[in-house]
């Protein structure tokens, strides 16, 4: 644990220096509070005395008096006779992870790397405050919206317009995450409308969904417990990166004649690639001329991390087409709120087979999204630069600490996808318990098997843990080498 003291000058810099909203103690203590939990101030770390603050931020002796108190009685720092304040994350009852998230059970002392998901964005208390003002009007209904809050749809469609894509309030759908948008369309489109099934003849199966190699472990899962039959997809990996090839992609389609698609075509999980411009009209026209209906998943859409102009949206290119997205990779994991974008001609059976599975996403987490959107470009220009930040080092940690492993640096996403020399993720996985690593073995991410040359990096994790991975990471390879055989792996059924 850090025992790295800061100084007043230096924790100025990390939380700002004013003006600070009355009471100033309450606002000076969020400060600090947002910076410890997002990984700004590490846990162990000596805050500067009260008096040094003061004068550092500008408030009087009593207002940082008061700060520290409130920090105390919220659990975020620990105030000992001879060592001063010491940084700390308050105690949550049940742990901040459940054991779900983790192939091998959650341990609170680990660094976490089984999960792309960030810490809570600085702007989520206060929108939870407006939210709750905003709640007492909806009181008196029933709170049911399986549609979702018209304001949010609203938000929603005018941002798939103003993206080039126009879109109608009514052709969005709110759920609990990309997740459970990507379970409710996969549910209707392999839930076959009766007028379909007679279009399509008995050549076609209603059941074969076509899904990239590698690719998000919960839609191998979602697809496999709908009853679909995966037809993989591989991608193609060279000097670049991993990327698409359309005219493998199209004669495969050709051949299995799927139904439907689930793709990620934007900052690819677990890769990070993006499909280039010049293939989007490509993919587009070899899905519409072969009626396969896709589900686009656009979970990490904002997330490009070099200068490039935003990517075009598929759903302009393809009519018939299904997005999913979600405000989870940007703002919080615990914010559990998605969409999906449906064609007109679906929403109706698509609303139907939702109410299948849910009667509608929390109230509360909608208004939250709504007051968070009105924010959004700063909350994503934030998001993109501490990622591209945490991208950059843990490359760099990567190749001092572990040169034979292959590195391409992605564009975008939240993760580094890396082979390593041997085909050995599982054994690494297993190994890097006993080094204080949670890892997901690459064969999690193979709908069809393989992929244990291939370890998922995510870069989320706060700055005090991520600096620890390379070392860590290198002594967990160094036993897996050593270990015979392979440990038993079975699929991560919730990976984020």
């Amino acid at each position: 644990m850090s025992t790295v003291a800061l100084g007043a000058k230096r924790l100025a810099s990390v939380i700002g220096d004013g003006p600070w909203k009355t009471p100033a103690f309450e606002s000076l203590a969020a400060a600090v509070a947002a910076a410890i939990t997002d990984g700004r101030l590490p846990v162990g770390a000596r805050l500067p005395s009260e008096r040094e603050l003061a004068v550092a931020v500008g408030v009087s002796r009593t207002t940082t008096g008061r700060a520290y108190a409130h920090l105390r009685e919220q659990e975020f720092i620990v105030t000992r006779r001879g060592s001063g304040s010491i940084v700390q994350l308050p105690s949550v009852p049940g742990g901040r992870i459940d054991h779900l998230l983790s192939p091998s059970g959650a341990d609170e002392t680990e660094i976490d790397l089984t999960c792309t998901a960030p810490v809570a964005a600085p702007e989520i208390l206060d929108a939870y405050e407006r939210a709750l003002s905003r709640l007492g009007a909806y009181l008196p209904g029933t709170g049911y919206y399986p549609s979702g809050l018209p304001v949010l749809r609203e938000l929603i469609a005018e941002r798939y317009t103003s993206r080039g894509a126009p879109t109608d309030p009514d052709q969005i759908l709110i759920t609990s995450g990309a997740f459970g948008a990507a379970a409710i369309a996969v549910r209707a489109l392999l839930d076959v409308e009766p007028h379909e099934a007679r279009n399509r003849g008995a050549a076609r199966s209603t059941s074969r969904v076509l899904i990239e190699s590698p690719t998000y472990p919960n839609a191998i899962a979602t697809l496999e417990g709908a009853g679909a039959s995966l037809v993989t997809y591989p991608l193609e990996f060279g000097a670049n990166g991993h990327h698409w090839d359309v005219d493998a992609l199209e004669q495969l389609i050709r051949q299995t004649r799927p139904r439907s698609a689930y793709l990620i075509p934007d900052f690819h999980n677990p890769t990070g690639s993006l499909l280039p411009e010049d293939q989007r009209p490509q993919l587009a026209d070899a899905l519409s001329r072969h009626r396969v209906v896709p589900v686009f998943d656009e979970s990490l859409i904002d997330l490009g991390l070099e200068e490039d102009s935003p990517p075009t949206p598929m759903a302009s290119l393809v009519p018939d087409s299904v997005t999913v997205g979600s405000v989870s990779k940007i703002c919080w994991g615990g914010l559990r709120i998605g969409w999906m974008r449906i064609p007109r001609h679906r929403v109706d059976h698509f609303a139907s087979s939702r109410l299948g599975l849910d009667l509608g996403a929390p109230v509360l987490e909608q208004l939250v999204t709504v007051e968070l959107m009105g924010s959004h470009e700063a909350i994503v220009a934030e998001a993109r630069s501490r990622l591209r930040a945490a991208r950059d080092s843990l490359a760099a940690q990567v190749r001092e600490w572990l040169p034979d492993w292959k590195l391409v640096i992605p564009p975008g996403g939240m993760a580094l996808w890396a082979e390593l020399p041997e085909a050995r993720s599982g054994v690494l996985s297993i190994a890097a318990r006993n080094h204080g690593l949670g890892l997901v073995a690459g064969p999690n991410f193979a709908p069809a098997g393989g992929l244990d040359r291939w370890i998922r990096l995510p870069y989320t994790v706060p700055d005090a843990e991520l600096d620890q991975v390379g070392p860590r990471l290198a002594a967990a390879w160094n036993d897996a080498k050593s270990m015979a055989g392979r440990g038993p792996l079975g699929r991560a059924r919730i990976v984020a």
